[in-house]
């Protein structure tokens, strides 16, 4: 079956909305239930929130192109961009440095309409000062351009020397004519459609495009974040990419199968769900937040240097909390103490109830009393 842009409909997408009847007004709620929340927080919580968000959001949109970044690299970077450090800190890895720098563009201009120019400065900002990848073949890596050349563009997994094809984009030739009528498309439909299904079709038609040599997939997202942006009036206060990370399968198998027709409902209900777990993430996130502050407004003065160093660590994993919880071995491999110091530290927590103790035995691990 030829891809969607080979067939004679394209871009003319069909859907049908029914099937997101109920998830639409969902979406709507917990966008009121944010704002609501966010109103009441204060300022350093409000900024606390932002860049726990907007970490999650490089570390797992990086994550899905098979990327690892460091948290600390990611925060810092964020930080040194939102002007939240005394004295900029540098960091080292320029793929950190890129995707914060990006991604704080690309929210600071959210009302702004959409151009060529600006996905091209994001592209420039998410390659910055990066070299080309010579075990990908790579010999020139063009930045702040369309792609070119003759080649095609292939969507690829498995071996070098028998890779599975899941997409190929539209010939280099076709890529000028395609982008221009996409960012017609996406500045004209902003009063269209509803955010969330205009932020579906906004990622598919771009990626279906793929009109970049790299780094399509982190610029299609961002791109999505734009339109729910300018739907909701306000930055999304939310990690799209966590929530598709998390099922990285069953996104690729929705968008495969999406770029097979121009048909497009299937792709619409799966992308709306995503969107609406991603928000319903984000009020938990900023709910945990509020619970952190509260708990160090209550216990930081109580608590010693090694101890601050497992919380601080055991906060690092948010709401979900820390994988198995806080165990005697895992405070003394975190702060390299002994066992002694380690179960008295333990207890002493207990007793300030700062945590909790689950289980007995060998089976005994702490959470933090939120």
């Amino acid at each position: 079956m030829p891809y969607n842009w080979e067939q004679n409909d394209w871009p003319n997408f069909s859907y049908n909305l029914a099937e997101v009847e109920d998830v639409l007004p969902k979406i709507e709620r917990l966008v009121g239930k944010i704002s609501g929340i966010v109103e009441g927080l204060s300022s350093k919580q409000e900024s606390d929130a932002l860049v726990d968000l907007l970490i999650a959001e490089a570390i797992e949109t990086s994550d899905i192109e098979g990327e690892s970044l460091l948290r600390s690299d990611v925060m810092s970077s964020i930080k040194n961009n939102l002007g939240l450090h005394e004295k900029h800190v540098q960091v080292a890895d320029k793929r950190a440095e890129g995707v914060a720098e990006m991604m704080i563009l690309a929210r600071a201009e959210f009302e702004n309409d959409l151009s060529a120019a600006m996905l091209f400065e994001w592209h420039k900002l998410l390659f910055k000062d990066m070299k080309p990848n010579k075990l990908l073949g790579q010999t020139d890596l063009y930045t702040g351009e369309w792609r070119s050349g003759s080649t095609q563009m292939q969507v690829v997994s498995g071996r070098i020397g028998n890779p599975t094809i899941h997409f190929e984009a539209p010939p280099s030739a076709q890529v000028p004519t395609d982008m221009e009528r996409f960012i017609k498309w996406f500045n004209q439909s902003r009063n269209d459609l509803p955010g969330a299904v205009r932020a579906s079709i906004a990622h598919l038609y771009f990626e279906s495009i793929h009109p970049f040599e790299d780094g399509n997939g982190r610029i299609g997202r961002a791109i999505a974040e734009k339109a729910l942006s300018q739907s909701f009036g306000a930055p999304v206060l939310m990690s799209l990419s966590r929530s598709i990370n998390g099922k990285k399968k069953d996104y690729y198998s929705a968008l495969q199968a999406a770029q097979r027709g121009n048909e497009i409902t299937p792709w619409i209900n799966y992308f709306t769900n995503v969107i609406y777990h991603a928000q319903d993430a984000s009020e938990k996130e900023i709910r945990f937040i509020l619970k952190k502050s509260k708990f160090y407004q209550q216990h930081a003065s109580q608590l010693n240097t090694r101890q601050n160093k497992v919380i601080e660590r055991m906060f690092e994993e948010g709401a979900d909390g820390f994988k198995g919880g806080m165990t005697a071995k895992k405070y003394i491999n975190l702060t390299k103490t002994s066992k002694a110091t380690a179960t008295r530290d333990l207890q002493d927590l207990l007793e300030k109830g700062a945590l909790l103790v689950i289980g007995a035995g060998r089976n005994t691990h702490y959470e933090l009393s939120l």
